[in-house]
């Protein structure tokens, strides 16, 4: 049900609340307000995220629009909803904030709400970030389990963008544990990926990855 769907919906029972005498309808009526609250949050979140990926400036509005999602989800036992907006908690932690501390207990939160309601891109997800923690902290072999296991759900369900995405990061794995042709090779899918999916932006991290890892050596 959209937005406008839940709004028309709450009117009416505001109408029967009022004129028709139902004190319940008043209840049902804040919960489709309470969805639609939600939905709009989690939007607005993300938005200021991608904001803050293009200049760099942290929104003061960002975790908390995330933390009301999540509060809101959760009051109507949208265990779906609530797995996304806590990823977005632990991305922002993570991302914005560089806390790993902070940000690997939500993510963990984050990942088995959503394996528990079917929803594995946001699982996905929260695999990669944790990843990227296990990354930071030296944690290679951890790291590549995470990125393998986001890698094959994202695979399930199409999202080509974010298997080129992680093929990046197992790559810079790969090459630390000193396989770095392997890692090439992972380069050299991840480039195919994103530019068959038009993905431009993970083109940019393929492409700053071979600077990084340099040319294969001829032999």
């Amino acid at each position: 049900m959209g937005a406008d769907d839940r709004i028309e919906r709450a009117g009416a029972l505001y109408e029967r609340a009022v004129f028709g005498g139902d004190a319940d309808a008043v209840t049902a009526a804040d919960r489709e307000l309470d969805a639609v609250e939600a939905d709009l949050a989690l939007a607005r979140g993300r938005v200021a995220h991608a904001r803050f990926l293009d200049d760099g400036h942290e929104s003061p509005h960002e975790l908390g629009l995330f933390e009301r999602a999540a509060e809101l989800y959760r009051g109507l036992g949208d265990v779906r909803g609530e797995a996304e907006a806590l990823f977005w908690i632990g991305c922002f932690h993570q991302v914005v904030r560089h806390d790993d501390a902070a940000a690997v207990p939500v993510l963990e939160q984050s990942r088995g709400k959503a394996v528990h309601a079917g929803d594995t891109l946001t699982a996905s997800y929260a695999l990669r970030h944790l990843g990227i923690a296990d990354h930071r902290a030296g944690r290679p072999g951890s790291a590549r389990e995470h990125l393998e296991e986001s890698t094959r759900l994202r695979r399930e369900v199409g999202f080509l963008p974010g298997v080129a995405a992680n093929l990046v990061g197992l790559a810079y794995v790969t090459a630390e544990e000193g396989h770095r042709d392997e890692a090439l090779k992972l380069l050299d899918e991840a480039g195919s990926i994103a530019e068959a999916s038009r993905a431009d932006g993970v083109l940019r991290q393929v492409q700053e990855a071979r600077a990084n890892l340099g040319p294969r050596k001829v032999r």
